[in-house]
């Protein structure tokens, strides 16, 4: 089957200074890309502005083939972020958040209710929301990445599928977090690695999955391309273990080139140098898996 799918909240774009290039990003963009890509019937709903990264998100979205019958398009700036890269690993050092908040109508939650799965996350800046998307979405997927364990026990009990991020951890506290997660109401629950790969959790079933070998280039969006990937691979009934291994396959492929998923743009002037806005505020400050 081709699943549905409808990426709600954040769009990007992801300033190389370094490069002189900017790429189109954001998790909720970066998810509709990529299930899009791996046959999902995809959509995005957000917010982007009339500038020039405004132009590059919607050019990219388009050229994806991805539905923006329910993007807005707000005069004014679109969010940004400067990203600089360390040993492949991005850092983020400023930005601004531009025309990226919106508020969902009736007509917008009947759209959104015909999907298979909706899909937001922290940087989307839809907290306040979320108990109408719940009701609205048939599946609603969180991707909470880095956040403190405060913020995961407020929201999770919306999700019916979870994503954490935890680079630094260890396997065996991947999955007592996972546990933690499931039990409070997502019926399943992912903790990405990094490089140590991935662990799910769906009912009383847990697996571990490594990462696949890749020379890493960026790793900008590979949690976005692993989440992408998981929620294609659910709806679509696969096995968790096939699943697990797939998604973290997925995402390592993800590393290998630069942005999170290419349509490199020449950097416009206007963004060429870090905002005053620390990135911990941006909507796609945690990108990476």
């Amino acid at each position: 089957m081709n699943p549905r799918l409808v990426a709600v909240g954040d769009n990007v774009v992801d300033c190389y200074p370094d490069l002189g290039v900017m790429y189109p990003g954001g998790n909720a963009v970066n998810v509709a890309v990529h299930a899009r890509r791996l046959g999902a019937a995809s959509g995005y709903l957000g917010a982007v502005g009339t500038d020039a990264a405004g132009r590059v998100v919607r050019a990219a979205l388009a050229g994806e083939g991805v539905d923006l019958s329910l993007l807005r398009v707000v005069e004014g700036p679109n969010a940004s972020a400067t990203v600089r890269l360390v040993a492949g690993e991005r850092k983020f050092t400023g930005g601004q958040e531009g025309v990226s908040r919106f508020r969902l109508t009736a007509a917008d939650l009947e759209r959104l209710a015909e999907a298979d799965v909706v899909h937001t996350g922290e940087c989307s800046l839809m907290e306040d929301q979320l108990p109408e998307l719940a009701t609205a979405a048939r599946l609603l997927s969180f991707d909470f990445s880095e956040r403190p364990w405060e913020y995961v026990e407020a929201h999770a009990r919306h999700a019916g599928i979870a994503i954490l991020s935890a680079p630094s951890g260890a396997r065996e506290e991947a999955h007592a977090l996972a546990r933690r997660v499931r039990d409070l109401g997502p019926s399943t629950v992912a903790v990405t690695l990094g490089s140590q790969g991935a662990v799910l959790i769906s009912g009383d079933e847990t697996v571990w999955a490594p990462a696949e070998p890749v020379t890493v280039v960026d790793t900008l969006g590979a949690g976005d391309a692993f989440i992408a990937r998981l929620l294609v691979g659910a709806v679509r009934g696969e096995d968790l273990p096939d699943l697990a291994a797939a998604a973290t396959a997925y995402a390592s492929a993800a590393c290998a080139s630069y942005g999170a998923f290419g349509h490199e743009a020449p950097l416009d002037a206007t963004l060429a140098t870090p905002r005053d806005a620390p990135a911990a505020v941006l909507p796609n400050s945690k990108e990476s898996a």
